[in-house]
């Protein structure tokens, strides 16, 4: 029970003041004049001005509030390493015990572990959270149990009392680290891109000027190389195909160290093309030429040569060759010389006429089995004796005429095989193209058949010829969907992916495994020509398996959702088919730093002057201190206490009530009169 004097004034305090300030006035001046009652006056007029601010007596029954004292113990990733999570159990049990057994104290204690995705260690976080549900004014001590290695330092709260750290870990430890500093999210095929590595050691690490460095593509076997210690490390990369590479870079765990998992690093880079090089080669103009060419032009990807035979050498008009305009055709140059620089060669109604000799056409044969790739789009002399097929590209086409050609109307249908290739899966508008009027009848001998045409004969054929691919468009007229006849159809995405695919770009291959992380959930996605595939093995960073059974999601197209335990680079296999993906960093935000420090925290602790204590040197004592004084010293830590209380009864009583004020003041106003009159 604690008692006081409390004030309620009826007029504003600045109008009281002015109260008083006249009433000193008249009194001065009544001692000026020299009257005998001015001190009956003054006290008249101290009575009236104390009488305006009502004073009370109050007393309040007050129950005292223990003190709270914050204890957040870190269980992040890190405090795995080593023996810090029993050491840090057994200190904050330790501590636990201690204020447990201090008068009028209490404890909370807040586990903390890994933030959501790889947020790292959310220490502040924890923190501010616990304050916000504890009165500010019982707080006596904040301790932290952790490793010092965290992640969220700029949401840390005003502090009510010391801040202390109990740094785990010890000052032997070291840990070597592979750093990635610079790495392109794309690069362009053929050409050198420059990753900038670095391995660094740190904390009490031996003496050490090299390390080996194993570097694999794909999850392919890695190459090892020797490479320096604390330097950086510039590496000329080459991406192997298009789409995503994955490198994966290992320095293999060295004796001593905490831990191997800030020994690998993902870079994980998309392969471009720089330019598509197409050759178009028409034999002679024709409405679906233009289309082609412009087509082609269209796509600033792609750097077109075309060549359109316009006057054939049966053509005899008697026009000297030296007074034509007419360019001549680099035959020599373009089929033998320079072939290797296309990477598509297209013969729109091309057929042989003698400009182009039968060695030039086998060196396109060549070209393509060693990985180039043609297209043919068929007019009616495919069909005749002069056919491009009557060449040494027989060898390599798909299918054969038989020299009939269909003149009718029909709509151009993807086959029940179709509906599964890339090429031609989910073409929008099926069943509602335009109709073409010419199909050259052809009898496959090989490669798949993904669309059809007139009385359901094969219209497109598409091929793999040693390591190239080889298309064959058994029609010439594509043009009509470009100008819109009976409402037209998707040539331009037809013509986009065809070349795509002849480019061997992976999302287009017929058989492909992959998948597309969205933080620690991947959804697997196997693309087969087959009616069912097997089931998917997933090795985990850790190198655990799963066996994951693979659903029918559309014609071709067979999908899982995993949700992946670990940060790190995961493997994928299903019978031939392989690929690797990495889900968040290799080496996840948590492991960055391992090496335990109160580098980060130390500016905060020293706001309210606490403590780091290392929890190798024992568990230190608890004492009291005063606010404002040092709340840490050898071998102990202090807490202040707040002497919070909870407010259980008040009653006041007034100092001057009305009764008293009207008497004292008329007493002494009258006193006053009556010993001035007497005077």
């Amino acid at each position: 029970m604690t008692g006081q004097i409390v004030f309620d004034p009826l007029l504003p305090w600045p109008a009281i003041a002015v109260l008083a300030a006249l009433a000193l006035v008249g009194v001065a001046l009544a001692l000026w004049r020299g009257l005998s009652g001015w001190a009956l006056r003054a006290l008249a007029g101290a009575v009236l001005v104390a009488a305006l601010t009502q004073p009370s007596y109050q007393i309040e029954d007050r129950a005292p509030l223990s003190d709270i004292v914050l204890m957040v113990v870190d269980q992040s990733a890190s405090q795995q390493l080593a023996n810090r999570a029993g050491a840090t159990e057994d200190a904050a049990s330790a501590l636990e015990a201690q204020l447990a057994a201090r008068p009028n104290t209490e404890v909370r204690r807040i586990p903390v572990g890994d933030g959501d995705g790889d947020a790292g260690t959310q220490l502040m976080i924890a923190l501010s959270q616990a304050m916000a549900e504890e009165p500010r004014g019982r707080i006596a001590g904040l301790f932290l149990l952790s490793d010092g290695q965290l992640h969220d330092l700029e949401r840390a709260p005003d502090l009510p009392a010391p801040l202390h750290l109990m740094l785990t870990g010890r000052d032997t430890d070291w840990d070597r680290r592979l750093i990635v500093k610079n790495a392109p999210a794309f690069a362009i095929l053929g050409e050198e891109v420059e990753l900038t590595l670095s391995i660094e050691d740190e904390g009490a690490a031996p003496e050490a000027q090299a390390t080996e460095m194993l570097i694999s593509v794909d999850g392919e076997e890695p190459q090892r190389f020797a490479v320096p210690i604390g330097e950086d490390l510039t590496l000329p990369v080459t991406l192997p195909h298009g789409g995503l590479n994955v490198i994966e870079f290992t320095v293999p765990q060295a004796e001593g160290e905490l831990t191997d998992r800030n020994n690998t690093a993902l870079v994980q880079i998309n392969g471009v093309r720089d330019r598509l090089r197409v050759l178009l080669v028409s034999g002679e103009p024709h409405a679906g030429g233009r289309t082609w060419r412009n087509l082609l032009k269209s796509d600033s990807s792609v750097d077109l040569v075309h060549f359109t035979i316009l006057r054939p050498p049966e053509k005899q008009d008697g026009v000297p060759v030296n007074e034509l305009s007419l360019i001549a055709f680099p035959t020599r140059e373009l089929f033998l010389e320079k072939i290797e620089d296309f990477d598509l060669i297209i013969f729109d109604r091309y057929k042989r006429r003698g400009i182009l000799p039968s060695i030039y056409l086998d060196n396109v044969r060549n070209y393509v089995e060693q990985g180039g790739a043609v297209l043919v789009a068929a007019g009616p002399d495919f069909a005749s004796a002069d056919s491009i097929y009557r060449s040494p590209l027989s060898q390599i086409l798909p299918a054969e005429p038989t020299a009939r050609v269909v003149e009718e109307g029909y709509r151009p249908t993807v086959t029940e095989l179709g509906e599964k290739h890339p090429v031609t899966a989910g073409l929008s508008g099926a069943g509602t193209w335009g109709r073409w009027m010419r199909q050259i009848e052809v009898e496959p001998a090989s490669g798949d058949v993904v669309m059809s045409g007139a009385g359901d004969r094969p219209l497109l054929v598409l091929d793999r010829v040693g390591a190239g691919r080889v298309a064959l468009l058994a029609s010439d007229h594509a043009w009509l969907w470009t100008r819109g006849y009976e409402g037209g159809g998707p040539q331009l995405e037809l013509l986009r992916r065809l070349a795509h695919w002849m480019m061997k770009e992976p999302e287009l291959e017929e058989e492909a495994l992959w998948a597309e992380p969205t933080g620690q959930t991947m959804r697997i996605i196997r693309r087969s020509l087959g009616d069912e595939v097997g089931s998917v093995t997933v090795t985990r960073p850790d190198g655990e398996e799963v066996e994951l059974a693979l659903e029918e999601v559309s014609p071709g197209r067979f999908e899982a959702i995993y949700e992946g335990p670990q940060i790190g680079l995961y493997r994928l296999v299903e019978g031939e088919q392989t690929a690797v993906v990495g889900l968040g960093p290799a080496a996840p935000r948590e492991f960055e730093r391992t090496i335990a420090s109160a580098g980060l925290l130390e500016p905060l602790i020293d706001t309210m002057r606490g403590g780091v204590m290392r929890l190798q040197e024992g568990v230190p004592d608890i004492r009291s201190v005063r606010a404002g004084r040092p709340a840490a010293g050898r071998g102990w830590i202090g807490i202040t206490p707040r002497e919070a209380y909870e407010t259980l009864d008040v009653r006041q009583t007034p100092i001057l009530p009305a009764w008293l004020v009207l008497l004292l003041a008329s007493a002494l106003i009258v006193g006053a009169w009556l010993r001035e009159g007497r005077s």
